[in-house]
């Protein structure tokens, strides 16, 4: 059988395997996040122990807008002026992202979300996999 039917058919499936419904999921991605690994393939998983840009996502209804900002040792951020406009969309029971910048689109299905992770699939058929940030100034305090 072909791969990407293959994996056309595992994300159905994980799709199928939600948690949580779609409105819910919304609630929970307004934040600060970092890439945990990426599914490339079903044998094929690239995990990120570092990530020197975190990206933040946020939301207003079903409006909203990511960006990717630089951590800063003192619990700071540095960003651009650059972000990706977002609208989310409950299609088929499923959570669409519809994400928007002057040199393209693209739509991402929200597998799962959760307070402090979640998970997307993209058009090339990668999952994506997100943790909550936390700064090195939380971990600190945490002492």
């Amino acid at each position: 059988m072909n791969k990407k039917i293959l994996f056309f058919l595992f994300g159905i499936v994980l799709l199928g395997c939600q948690q949580n419904n779609p409105e819910e999921q919304l609630q929970h991605l307004t934040g600060y996040w970092e890439i945990d690994r990426v599914e490339v393939s079903e044998d094929s998983v690239i995990s990120y122990k570092i990530n020197a840009t975190v990206d933040y996502m946020e939301f207003d209804g079903q409006e909203g807008f990511r960006k990717k900002v630089k951590p800063q040792f003192d619990g700071s951020f540095k960003t651009s002026d650059n972000k990706e406009t977002v609208s989310a969309r409950i299609e088929n029971d499923s959570l669409r992202l519809y994400y928007k910048t002057p040199f393209d689109e693209w739509k991402e299905t929200v597998i799962s979300a959760e307070e402090d992770k979640f998970s997307v699939l993209n058009r090339d058929g990668k999952i994506y996999y997100y943790t909550k940030f936390t700064s090195l100034l939380d971990n600190e305090e945490e002492k």
